[in-house]
């Protein structure tokens, strides 16, 4: 009866959310100029894997103006974020055979936010391109950790039996597809075994043909298409339909928009202090489970702080399973570096990320309570010495943050 309760809530709360959630207002929308308009109409009509710099800047800030959305409502009462007595002011670090410093990092990797959390105290925070804490941006691929969260709280609220679950149990259209036989595990591995182009410069790959899938039934039509590669379970293949998939899995799941059930049990219970719109596929239809949530620096470090604790709210309220971090952490069988949609650094500290293309990055780093959350504005979508770099770079934080800690420490001993 209680299933049944929670069912009819949902679809209550959905329904609602739905009516205004293309109405969303929106206080901090700024005023654009003629130039301003006339870019956001060739950004509508250019693939956002395509954007100049000059669209990106734009685009990247005002993910309402180029797509539909739907709004995950902020918390009334958001976690409380403070300023540490001692704040990290220099940063310096070896890469390419040279010392660097946090000004390097800042200019040559496109920085357009930089938030460093240690035990909900902020020890640096820093916007570019005039941006501040108020200022949203896209997160790209960072939704498909938040989505991980999201499978998460299902399982919890008991939408889910358990990850064992197949596919095609949630979406009948998918029996008799490459999709038979594949578990919810499978999916959240990024290890399906169904054949998928994630090239980002093929203008003729799969993730290149979602940009013209604007419906949930046309996403599920073109992945019901798609081949079989190799057995479920055996090999690591990066998917964006396939997160957009598990969106739409999650949402028969539940009856609830992803947006909707971020915003009951998520967003508004952890204390997110904006509202944040998540782009559709089309005018009131799916959200895209693998992309486009945009929120500002310090709710995506909230995002790292809901891992951080496991998923408890800081007064102690339960959003995830007890083990739904630890689980997702874990090494999958197709990839040692990858959990259910969380990157694992597989270092000494048990360190792992939420990342996105064009330098979006949350970084967990649980031995030392830290969490260090980027936008970024990169040239291009990919790159391993981009990624070499900001590893570095991250290191180099992680250092500093540490030596504050130590001063402050001998400090008060003497």
């Amino acid at each position: 009866m209680q299933a049944l309760y929670r069912l009819f809530f949902l679809f209550i709360f959905s329904l609602v959310m739905a009516s205004c959630g293309q109405d969303h207002p929106d206080e901090s929308q700024p005023r654009f100029s003629e130039e301003e308009l006339q870019l956001l109409d060739e950004i509508r009509e250019t693939s956002i894997l395509q954007w100049t710099p000059e669209m990106q800047l734009l685009g990247y800030k005002n993910t309402p103006e180029v797509s539909p959305v739907r709004y995950m409502t902020a918390s009334a009462d958001p976690y409380p974020l403070t300023y540490a007595e001692e704040q990290i002011e220099e940063v310096f670090y070896m890469y390419d055979s040279g010392v660097r410093s946090l000004e390097d990092y800042l200019e040559q990797m496109n920085v357009a936010g930089l938030l460093v959390l240690k035990d909900d105290e902020i020890l640096l925070e820093y916007y570019g391109y005039d941006n501040n804490e108020e200022s949203r941006w896209i997160s790209f691929s960072v939704t498909k950790s938040v989505l991980s969260m999201l499978y998460g709280i299902a399982l919890e609220q008991g939408y889910f039996t358990s990850l064992d679950d197949e596919v095609t149990d949630y979406l009948p259209q998918l029996e008799g597809s490459a999709y038979e036989g594949v578990t919810l595990e499978h999916i959240l591995w990024m290890s399906s075994g169904v054949a998928w182009n994630e090239d980002y410069t093929d203008p003729e790959s799969d993730v290149a043909a979602l940009e013209h899938i604007n419906t949930e039934e046309e996403l599920i039509r073109y992945m019901a298409g798609l081949q079989r590669q190799s057995q479920p379970g055996t090999r690591f293949n990066y998917n964006t339909g396939e997160t957009n998939l598990a969106g739409a899995i999650l949402k028969a799941a539940t009856g609830a928009y992803p947006a909707d059930l971020a915003s009951e049990y998520l967003w508004q219970p952890f204390g997110m202090e904006h509202d944040s719109p998540w782009a559709l596929m089309g005018e009131d239809d799916l959200e895209h489970g693998g992309c486009c949530i945009s929120a500002t620096l310090r709710d995506y470090g909230r995002i790292g702080l809901v891992a951080l604790r496991n998923g408890e709210t800081a007064g102690g309220t339960r959003l995830l399973p007890e083990d739904w971090m630890q689980r997702s952490v874990q090494p999958s069988p197709g990839l040692d570096g990858y959990g259910y949609y969380w990157w694992l650094n597989n270092d000494s500290d048990g360190t792992y990320a939420a990342s996105g293309i064009y330098g979006q990055h949350i970084h967990v780093n649980p031995e030392k309570n830290l969490v260090i959350a980027m936008h970024g504005k990169w040239e291009q979508a990919t790159g391993s010495e981009r990624s070499a770099h900001r590893r570095a770079f991250i290191r180099g934080l992680t250092e500093a943050a540490q030596d504050l800690g130590e001063s402050t420490c001998c400090s008060e001993n003497r």
